[in-house]
């Protein structure tokens, strides 16, 4: 049986400032926790104000844990110097939900294919030297229907399988929403199966 790939790493706040200086040329690294595409491009029009002077804001992006989602981008430098380095350092680092901006502001002397590549692929791996980087667990949720009258049972699974609470409706008839990591959680569904009344609703693929 192949073993469930349930965890993944990635930053846990936005890194400080680096500068890496090349033949005149600055270029400063930024790198960002996100979830969304619309948060890259928020991050970006923040980036670009703070650096109005600056020639090129290269920058790449990875979304994702179990189907990755990523853009690269060379803002106008060679194709490939700039934003494929950049995603190289995610790479290497194995993260993900993250973005990394470097900015380049133009010393007047030209660095070439090779120079430009290392320049961007030593600010991305800068910046990331001053990430903190975190595991985090990819969770399944479901919901468990019940009676109150098996309130007990359904708490004491809740308990015993470390189950966390999303959300929950106490009355007459109940209704829980949990979450448990994706390798526990067929466990955690047979936990509920000698009660026979209680009602388990597994999440549906439209739910991630």
């Amino acid at each position: 049986m192949s073993e469930i790939l349930d965890s993944y790493k990635t930053i846990s706040q936005p890194t400080p400032e680096v500068l890496y200086k090349e033949k005149n040329s600055k270029f400063f690294g930024y790198a960002f926790p996100i979830k969304s595409e619309d948060e890259v491009k928020d991050t970006l029009e923040r980036i670009k104000k703070e650096h109005y002077n600056a020639r090129h804001w290269c920058y790449a992006f990875q979304l994702g844990a179990e189907q990755v989602y990523y853009r690269a981008n060379d803002d106008g430098e060679p194709s490939n110097t700039a934003g494929a380095p950049i995603h190289g350092q995610i790479q290497s680092y194995e993260v993900t939900d993250i973005l990394i901006v470097v900015v380049r502001y133009f010393g007047g002397v030209k660095l070439g294919v090779g120079g430009l590549i290392t320049a961007y692929r030593a600010t991305a791996q800068m910046a990331m030297e001053e990430a903190d980087i975190v595991e985090k667990t990819i969770d399944k949720t479901f919901k468990v229907r019940f009676e109150y009258k098996d309130m007990n049972n359904v708490m004491r699974v809740i308990k015993e399988k470390n189950l966390n609470i999303i959300g929950q409706t106490m009355e007459m008839s109940c209704e829980i929403e949990l979450s448990i990591r994706k390798s526990e959680y067929d466990q955690a569904l047979e936990a509920f199966v000698p009660f026979y009344e209680v009602k388990v609703v597994e999440a549906t693929a439209d739910d991630y």
